[in-house]
């Protein structure tokens, strides 16, 4: 079942577990993939079943019965954050390699006593931080490293949306503590800044109570203090009507409308440059603010991020590449949004090892 025991067959087999909005976006970009092909499904719902049949999948009600029944070479994992930990173990004592989705774990002690289980017995973990395969964050990450805005000095991320009432009262979890957009939402956000600028070594933060009366925040702001020096500021609201989010600017996922604008800024000694439109702000001559300034936009590569996250998947399951998003890496981001959490309830600055 694991990749030691697969050869240089194909297709390689896939199953999901969980089969939600994002479990079934994993089987579209599986279906766009070659050498691989999806063969079963763990979900206990009707309406999962009903799919099932109209794709020709096995369905099982239960990960335990479909490891031993269906032996996939790698399972995807896009269940509820609090199952994940339990099921990624339970994939690793048959040996089978895992894409869980982000983040890894509802808490960083839990996702590090997983790590360990899974290193030992060397089982991959790729954790679904997929905004790290869109060519624009290739990019962006390569115009950064390459020198083109000078020395990383700092970065502003914008993650303002407006979540409707039929949101919340469709899962009423979302509206305890615990549930706001810190540990909802700015997981994703942070694992880019880690990404394009380096790792997060301090943190402070403060929080605002929802407006709509929920036990958990609807507003945060923090700030960051980069390895490099660099310092960077995030803001999340889920109560704010706003064109600036990822969802709305990248054209990522078709279920947002596009704005055309951007939500991340990142800043340097000779230039700066805008995310995720790729315009790179630099002076004609040097750096002068006397001096006009002008743009150009970078030229990229047009793909779907999911369906290059399932390319990568295979190399991984095949042995053939090392996960772009280890576990560890994804342990870092969740470590980071925790230190938020803890900044915003303490007011104390938390650092990070």
């Amino acid at each position: 079942m694991s990749n030691s025991n697969h050869g240089d067959r194909a297709p390689y087999r896939l199953a999901i577990v969980g089969f939600g909005l994002i479990g079934r976006r994993h089987a579209q970009a599986i279906a766009q993939v070659g050498g691989c092909q999806l063969t079963a499904l763990v979900d206990p719902s009707t309406e999962a079943a009903c799919s099932a049949q109209a794709l020709g999948l096995a369905i099982y009600p239960d990960l335990d019965a479909m490891l031993a029944d269906a032996q996939p070479d790698g399972v995807i994992l896009a269940t509820p954050t609090t199952l994940h930990v339990d099921q990624a173990l339970a994939c690793v004592a048959q040996g089978c390699p895992m894409l869980i989705e982000k983040p890894l774990a509802t808490a960083a002690q839990d996702a590090t006593a997983l790590l360990k289980v899974s290193e030992a017995k060397d089982i991959p973990i790729l954790v679904g931080h997929h905004r790290r395969y869109n060519p624009l964050i290739q990019k962006a990450k390569a115009l950064i490293d390459d020198g083109a805005i000078g020395t990383l000095r700092a970065a502003q991320a914008t993650c303002w949306f407006y979540k409707p009432d039929d949101y919340f009262a469709q899962a009423p979890w979302r509206t305890k503590k615990g549930a706001g957009p810190i540990s909802v939402n700015l997981v994703h956000d942070i694992d880019l800044l880690r990404y394009l600028c380096g790792e997060v070594v301090s943190v402070q933060a403060q929080a605002a109570p929802a407006l709509r009366g929920f036990e958990n925040e609807d507003l945060a702001a923090a700030l960051l203090r980069f390895e490099s020096g660099a310092l960077g500021t995030i803001t999340v609201s889920d109560s704010i009507a706003s064109p600036w989010s990822w969802e709305m600017t990248a054209a990522e996922n078709p279920a947002y409308p596009i704005t055309g604008q951007s939500c991340y800024l990142i800043g340097g000694s000779l230039g700066s440059l805008s995310i995720p439109d790729l315009r790179l702000w630099r002076h004609q001559d040097h750096p002068d603010w006397w001096q006009p300034m002008a743009a150009t936009v970078a030229a990229r590569d047009f793909s779907d991020p999911l369906v290059n996250q399932i390319a990568h998947f295979i190399e991984v399951i095949s042995g053939r590449q090392a996960p772009l998003v280890s576990g560890r890496e994804g342990l870092r981001s969740l470590q980071v949004v925790e230190a938020i959490q803890t900044a915003a309830q303490t007011g104390e600055t938390v650092r990070l090892d």
